[in-house]
């Protein structure tokens, strides 16, 4: 149950596609995944270029304080509920 968030930067495109691989682990990790306002990511091509992205920045802002309040829900909720029973692997075959 640790919390995974994706974060990332580029010049233009390929961020959507690499921030949809990047879910894709926390996922089959059985983790939950911080979310934003939007996707997880920043734009700049030379160094400090993404302190200027007022949007991404804006983004990343709205991640933290998310994950923050999601780590702290999970706390509380463990403390009061426990985890959630794991079960074994089960893989299938689908060949016949």
């Amino acid at each position: 149950m640790k919390v995974g968030a994706s974060v990332v930067a580029a010049r233009r495109g390929g961020l959507s596609s690499t921030f949809d691989e990047l879910n894709k682990y926390f996922t089959i990790s059985g983790m939950p995944v911080a979310s934003s306002q939007y996707w997880n990511s920043i734009h700049g091509r030379d160094q400090g270029e993404a302190q200027k992205d007022t949007e991404g920045l804006q983004i990343m802002r709205t991640l933290a304080r998310n994950m923050a309040f999601l780590i702290k829900s999970i706390q509380l909720g463990k403390s009061a509920y426990g985890l959630p029973e794991k079960e074994a692997f089960q893989p299938m075959n689908f060949i016949r």
